[in-house]
Formats: structure tokens, C-alpha cells, sequence
């Protein structure tokens, strides 16, 4: 581990209110069987013998973005950490929990995904990989699936992934509408995925459905009235796939300007697929987040470098259709702030592991260790503008992964092996 040069400006947006709601809490510690989870109280729990700690926090251990302690341990009370430093000097406790000599790392915090569909893709990815022409619709035919289906056959596929995440160490998560393109269908994947996270992304804006093919300007009409008065009361956020193809800018404008003045704060799926609109929108509009990023101007990094939207890199989405690798190097020197997440979806990026993006990062996009894992913990929080998750500093969640590794860089170096022996989330040990 080196100094290095710090990944990203401080978040200078205000952070939301972190408490948690219950249905969340009860829907994450239930996510997993593995092992019987165990209960939070307002007692203190020491948390000892970790080989090195992640912190996050600059100002501690090696003083690198990291903020990495060697020899250490985290006292956690109630939800919240009060206490990180050297396990020599930890203060007295109720109870201890020894780690192993396993490294520790925040929660990954996934700030985008695709959760709530139904249906399965397979035959379109066996197609693409096999170098096959494939003619069925893509993101529609997920769509067809998704209206068919009851809600409770949604949330068990909803509640399947979320498990499968927190096995592997992700404690914080956003996820979107986007299959149902209908008011009712849209309004519903957002009750759905509200009763299991508070970053809810409406994305009614995602393709122009088929029956509107011949009249796009009436579906804006319908995602700027109708459809988001019904979803506004279910999610924090709105988004829009701004593309050739989806969106054009003027389109992706006035989408994220009405969910703005409805209190949606903007995210955009911008520059993925060629050269667009969409990243200089997001800065105008004060996006969280641009996502994907992957054909970008200089003016682009530079309008990136220069806010507070975070560059949120999906590699899942490359790796998943072998396009072209996101220059995470190019944007890093700039200056820009990068978050790494899955896109969890069934299409093009069907993966719910963080570990496994992290890999990707660093072996393909060129990011050091330390930037990946500081992208999927810190990043992520940035993107969600949030700064109670994504470091483990006193008045942090309590949301802690425990790695079979004495090192956070086994992420990387060891790709494909699950490393995850443990993961607490809000100070409840869930698996």
C-alpha cells in the first residue's frame, strides 16, 4: 500500500438522513441463511485481530485515501462505529469478536442497479458470446416479462439478488424501475424496491416502449406527468438513459428537470454507448452521477473534474458485452471522482458482485487496488451522496466486510474466490 494521491474532493453535498427503515433492516439481516444473524443493541461490541483496516478516512493509519490501520480493531455501538484504531489501544467493551487476522473494508455501497424485472435473458447473452445475431428485443423483452408478472414473484427475484449481494459484502444498494414503462407497472417496482432500500431511482425514462414507437414526444409527456406523480412519493432519485437510440439531450433535460421540481435529485445513464449529451447534462443539473462514461471528450473529464457528479464506471456491462473498457486511468488523473458499481441486470450486466467489478477495474480499466476498492465503498457513497456509509469512522453504519485475506488487494489479486467470510450491516451480523 502507498500514499498515493488522494481519489476524489470531499463530498460537498448534505448528507440525507441515514436512518434506516425498519422493512430495510428486517429485509437485509433475512437476506441470507448461512448463518443465524445476530441482534444490534446499544451494547458495545469490540471488534478485534483484523490484519489491516480500511478505513477510508485519510487522516488515520498510513494516511493514504485508504486510511488504512494495520494491527487493528473497530468498536461498534448500537448501528454506528465509535471507535477505529490500533487493537492495542481499543477501549473496554461489552463484548469482543475476533476477526482472525482477516482484513476488514467498508460495505460496498452498489449505487446502481437493476433489481426489480422478471424474466431471464439467456439466449441473447449465449448469442452475443457465441458470435450469433440475435433477434429478439433486448431491455423489451424484459419488459414484457416484468408486466406479467405478480408483484410477490417481483420481490422474490428482487429479494434473491439483494440476498446473493450481501453475501458478498454489499451493505448499501441502489436500484431502479425501468421494466414497466407503464404508470402502474413503474409506480409499483418502486413500492417494491422501497420496502428494501432507501435509494430508489425512478427510471420511467429508460427506452421509448413499443407502444409509443411512433410518438416518443407523448411518452416524455407521460414520464414528466402522469407516470412520475405516481412514482414521486417512492423514490429519492430520477434517471434517464440519455443515447441514441433512447433519449436525445433536449428529452433527458426536460425528464430530469420535472423530477427535480418534484424533488427527485437527477442521475443519468450518459456516454455509454457513443459520444453524447449526456455527461455535460449531469454536471449542469448537478447530477449524483453520470454512469458509464465510457466515450468522453476532454471537455467532458474536464466538466466531470470540476463538479460534484461522480463518474460511476460499470464494468459488469463491458465485461457482459464486450464493448469497449471505460479510460478509469484517464478520468482518475483528472481528478474526477469514480464509483464502481454492478448494473445488475438481466441484460447486459448480470452480475451482483462487487468483488468481481473490482477485479475487472483493475485489471482491465487500469485503476490501482486501492482505487477500486475505494470506488465500490467511498465512490459509491459519493454517488449516493451520502457520508454515513462507505468508510468505518466514528458515526459510520456500522456496515463492515470481512475478508478471508490478511489484505483488502486479495480482492483483486485472488479474482473469483469468494472471499467474503463475513459481513455485518447497521452492527447486526447478517452473514
Amino acid at each position: 500500500m502507498t500514499a498515493g494521491r488522494p481519489f476524489a474532493r470531499p463530498a460537498s453535498a448534505p448528507e440525507p438522513d441515514p436512518t434506516a427503515d425498519q422493512a430495510s433492516k428486517d429485509a437485509m439481516s433475512n437476506a441470507t441463511t448461512d448463518s443465524p444473524a445476530h441482534s444490534a443493541s446499544t451494547a458495545s461490541t469490540l471488534i478485534t485481530n483484523i490484519a489491516a483496516l480500511v478505513t477510508n478516512d485519510p487522516s488515520l493509519g498510513d494516511f493514504s485515501p485508504l486510511g488504512l490501520i494495520q494491527d487493528a480493531a473497530v468498536v461498534i455501538e448500537g448501528d454506528r462505529v465509535v471507535w477505529t484504531g490500533e487493537q492495542s489501544k481499543a477501549p473496554a467493551t461489552d463484548n469482543r469478536v475476533d476477526a482472525g487476522g482477516r482484513a476488514v473494508v467498508p460495505g460496498f455501497v452498489d449505487s446502481h442497479s437493476h433489481l426489480v424485472f422478471a424474466g431471464d435473458r439467456t439466449e441473447e447473452f449465449n448469442a452475443r458470446m457465441s458470435g450469433r445475431p440475435y433477434g429478439a428485443g433486448g431491455i423489451r423483452t424484459t419488459v414484457a416479462a416484468t408486466r406479467a408478472a405478480g408483484d410477490a414473484d417481483l420481490e422474490r427475484n428482487l429479494t434473491r439478488y439483494l440476498a446473493e449481494a450481501l453475501r458478498q459484502g454489499t451493505t448499501t444498494f441502489e436500484t431502479k424501475s425501468g421494466y414497466g414503462l407503464t404508470v402502474a407497472d413503474e409506480a409499483r417496482a418502486l413500492r417494491i424496491a422501497a420496502a428494501h432500500t432507501d435509494e430508489v431511482t425512478y427510471l420511467g425514462a429508460h427506452i421509448v416502449p413499443a407502444d409509443f414507437a411512433d410518438d416518443p414526444a407523448a411518452y416524455v409527456a407521460l414520464v414528466t406527468g402522469e407516470m412520475l406523480d405516481a412514482c414521486a412519493p417512492h423514490a429519492r432519485w430520477i434517471d434517464v438513459f440519455c443515447e441514441q437510440g433512447a433519449f436525445d439531450g433536449d428529452q433527458a433535460r426536460a425528464i430530469l428537470t420535472a423530477g427535480r421540481a418534484r424533488g427527485l435529485h437527477p442521475r443519468i445513464h450518459a456516454n455509454q454507448l457513443s459520444h453524447g449529451p449526456g455527461v455535460q447534462l449531469a454536471v449542469e443539473l448537478d447530477a449524483a452521477s453520470a454512469d458509464h462514461c465510457t466515450h468522453l471528450t476532454d471537455a467532458d473529464v474536464d466538466a466531470l473534474a470540476n463538479s460534484a457528479t461522480v463518474a460511476t464506471l460499470l464494468p459488469g456491462a463491458e465485461f457482459s458485452t464486450r464493448a469497449e473498457w471505460p479510460d478509469a486511468r484517464r478520468l482518475l488523473d483528472a481528478g474526477v471522482t469514480v464509483a464502481l458499481s454492478t448494473d445488475c441486470n438481466p441484460g447486459s450486466s448480470f452480475t451482483s458482485s462487487v468483488p468481481f467489478c473490482i477485479a475487472l477495474a483493475v485489471r482491465d480499466m487500469r485503476m490501482t487496488p486501492d482505487e477500486a476498492l475505494w470506488a465500490a465503498t467511498a465512490g459509491g457513497a459519493a454517488a449516493l451522496r451520502r457520508t454515513d456509509v462507505g468508510r468505518l469512522t466514528p458515526g459510520a453504519h456500522a456496515d463492515l466486510t470481512l475478508l478471508d485475506a490478511p489484505s483488502h488487494v486479495h480482492l483483486a489479486y485472488r479474482p473469483g474466490v469468494p472471499l467474503v467470510s463475513q459481513v455485518w450491516r447497521r452492527g447486526v451480523r447478517v452473514a
